[in-house]
Parts: structure tokens; C-alpha cells; sequence
């Protein structure tokens, strides 16, 4: 009977475009139900999660001006189940990233695959890491904006503008800083290697300061860096670790 519950999993090579479909749909399927449990559990500690979020505005604007000003009946609520969506996301990022892994690992030879929890668990770091960049540099990212508009003009935020920013800006931090992990896969899969990475640095610094200045929400120069500087660091920190995993393919195909 275990036997039979323990399905083997078809090799990529084997699996039709309907079969790998499927098991995406699959992986999916955990994913969001995942996140929904996450969701839940946030919309129950709503209260705290509202807090952390507003405590950067607190700084800035003292605690006695940090609210919110909704314009409609239904505001309040849309939001609180907004904020507990992505509070959910956060939550099973964890099992997320393993299915994506679980997804693409069949992919991979034997030797490559006892990375899993590596991937996993640098995966949800980096995120975090990424996400919490953003909150920290959020204060002075904020008094930039708010000065640029001239001291008579004075903000009034609804949480559609300060909530909804602030999030978007976590993402994108927390998105952007999965950029090693994503060059590390690339280096395992064979589909670029160290040396070319090396090659090609310049230009990739380039590109890092432009998509920054291009993607960031906020536009402003204290958010530009914190997050430019660190993927520069990542791209060398890639490059090195792509080495080091790579060694062995580099010996084989040497010695064929």
C-alpha cells in the first residue's frame, strides 16, 4: 500500500507537455493553500501586523500623526485583507520556494539535487533579508519624499497610498535580492558559467544601478543604494559560489 502512495515521479525527459503542466498545477495548488492558511493566521494578529507596518511612519511623523484616513465604508476592511494576503505570502514563503525547487530539481543531476533545503532555506533568507533592507531605509526614503514636496505642502496618506507603497517596496526589495540564488541556479544548470559572469561584470553593474533606478517605487537615492549595493555584492558572491559547485563539471569536461 505505501508503495503504491509513493508514486515515482517520471524523469523530465520522459514527462509529455501535458504531464509537466500538471505537476505545475500541482505545485501551485500547495502554494495557495499554503499561502491561505498564512493569510489566515495574519488576519488574526492583524492588529500587530498594522503596527510594524505603521511604525516607519511613527518615526517620521511623530506618534502622534501617524495615521491613516480611509474614504469609504468598505476601505478599512479591503485593506486589513490586503495586508493579511501578503502577511499569508510571507508566511509560506518558506514552502513555496520548495515547491519551486521541487518543480525545476528533476532538472538537475543527482550530485546537484542535495541542494534542496540549501536553496530552500537561502531562498526565504535573502527574501527576508531583502524585505527588511527596504523597511529599515523606508524612514529615509520617506522624509526625502515628503521634503522634496516643500514644507507647505503637508501628506495626508490613506492606505492605499502609504500601506500599498511600503509593501510594493518589500516585494521588490525581497524579489530583487533573490538575484544569487537565480544566478547560482543558472550556473548548475549549465546555462551560464562562472567565467562568463566574470566577463560580462561590468556591464552587469550597469544594469543593476539602471533597472534600480528604473524599478524602485520610492525614486529616491537612500532606496537606490540600498538596494544596488548589496545585488553588486551578490553578483561577486555568485560568481565565487558558482565556482565552487561547478568545480567538478569543469574537471569532467577537462579530462573528456
Amino acid at each position: 500500500m505505501a508503495k503504491i502512495l509513493r508514486k515515482k515521479r517520471p524523469s523530465p525527459d520522459a514527462m509529455t507537455l501535458i504531464e509537466h503542466l500538471a505537476e505545475l498545477r500541482k505545485r501551485l495548488i500547495v502554494s495557495i493553500f499554503a499561502i491561505t492558511v498564512g493569510a489566515i493566521v495574519a488576519y488574526a494578529f492583524y492588529d500587530n501586523v498594522l503596527r510594524f507596518f505603521m511604525h516607519p511612519l511613527c518615526i517620521v511623523d511623530g506618534s502622534s500623526h501617524c495615521t491613516l484616513y480611509v474614504t469609504g465604508p468598505l476601505d478599512g476592511f479591503t485593506w486589513r485583507v490586503k495586508i493579511s494576503a501578503f502577511g499569508g505570502f510571507f508566511i509560506a514563503l518558506p514552502v513555496v520556494m520548495y515547491q519551486v525547487w521541487v518543480f525545476i530539481a528533476p532538472g538537475l543531476k543527482k550530485s546537484e539535487k542535495r541542494y534542496a533545503f540549501p536553496f530552500v532555506f537561502v531562498s526565504f533568507l535573502l527574501f527576508i533579508l531583502g524585505a527588511f533592507m527596504a523597511y529599515v531605509v523606508f524612514p529615509k526614503a520617506l522624509l526625502f519624499l515628503q521634503g522634496a514636496a516643500g514644507p507647505q505642502i503637508h501628506p495626508l496618506y490613506t492606505p492605499q497610498s502609504y500601506l500599498g507603497f511600503i509593501v510594493v517596496l518589500m516585494v521588490a526589495f525581497g524579489a530583487a535580492f533573490e538575484f544569487p540564488v537565480i544566478l547560482v541556479s543558472l550556473q548548475l544548470l549549465g546555462l551560464v558559467t562562472p567565467a562568463k559572469l566574470s566577463q560580462s561584470r561590468r556591464w552587469a553593474i550597469v544594469l543593476i544601478f539602471a533597472a534600480g533606478a528604473v524599478l524602485i517605487p520610492s525614486s529616491d537615492p537612500y532606496s537606490l543604494f540600498a538596494l544596488t549595493i548589496p545585488l553588486v555584492i551578490f553578483y561577486e558572491m555568485s560568481i565565487l559560489i558558482g565556482r565552487v559547485l561547478t568545480r567538478g563539471r569543469v574537471s569532467e569536461l577537462s579530462g573528456s
